[in-house]
């Protein structure tokens, strides 16, 4: 991947790249030994990035990427464009379609009881070359739990994956990848949050059309709406309302190299 500007958007920057670009980045640094973290905010994500206890997630991450069309209108109205969303379902995808491709190795980590394990099926139907290195469910109160947190270290130092999707949700999934970094420092983190349930068949992602018109999130709203009507309705309208006014008022014009 070449040198790209880093975009900003309400604090938080994001590199100015394509999905396409960030596969061929993570396989380069792959070849050469390179481990890395890979961070998606979406606005929920944006928006608790705010909060000074979770900075050191985003100064951790080595790529990060808009996971929602908000990010991206936003970086067009301060005039400094990011070139498309970049959503961490769609990586999840794609990074296991490179990885057959190119001889590495996933793990799936997160999700309900069966899910990594379904979704680790999924991938291995559509892409049989690919080589799945394991999977895990952690239990509920994992991150409190000693034990539990060793036992997921040792499995991955078992296993030495190439590439490590992790789906908890944040920050959870952050603060987790930030514990296994030094246990395997040539693999790369990706928090891909609900990819693992999409790809399970456990949630189904939206259609094509409203993913790309911004609209995702009512489809999944319309889905889990007892978990998610808080956080979209409550919390994230607002908040991307706030976002655009403020993106308005920085427009500074063209990007500039980082």
């Amino acid at each position: 991947m070449e040198r790209r500007p880093r975009i900003e958007v309400d604090g938080v920057a994001f590199d100015a790249v394509t999905e396409v670009e960030v596969v061929e980045h993570v396989l380069d640094r792959l070849a050469q030994g390179q481990g890395g973290m890979l961070l998606t905010p979406n606005v929920d994500i944006l928006r608790q990035l705010r909060r000074p206890e979770l900075s050191a997630i985003h100064a951790a991450a080595d790529v990060v990427v808009a996971d929602g069309m908000p990010i991206v209108w936003a970086s067009r109205l301060q005039g400094r464009p990011l070139p498309e969303r970049v959503t961490g379902a769609s990586l999840a995808v794609s990074l296991a379609r490179a990885a057959a491709t190119d001889g590495r190795s996933v793990y799936l980590l997160g999700g309900e009881e069966g899910v990594a394990q379904a979704a680790a099926s999924a991938l291995t139907d559509d892409h049989e070359d690919l080589q799945v290195a394991g999977w895990h469910c952690p239990p509920h109160g994992f991150e409190r739990d000693e034990a539990e947190l060793q036992r997921i270290v040792e499995e991955l130092r078992r296993s030495q994956p190439d590439v490590v999707l992790v789906g908890l949700g944040f920050p959870k999934q952050e603060r987790l990848i930030g514990l296994l970094r030094s246990t395997l420092p040539r693999a790369w983190f990706i928090g891909c949050g609900g990819a693992l349930a999409f790809l399970a068949g456990r949630v189904p992602r939206a259609p094509q059309a409203l993913q790309a018109s911004g609209l995702e999130w009512v489809h999944r709203l319309a889905m889990e709406p007892r978990r998610l009507a808080r956080r979209y309705l409550v919390d994230d309208l607002p908040y991307a309302a706030g976002l655009f006014a403020r993106s308005a008022w920085r427009s500074d014009g063209p990007a500039r190299a980082a």
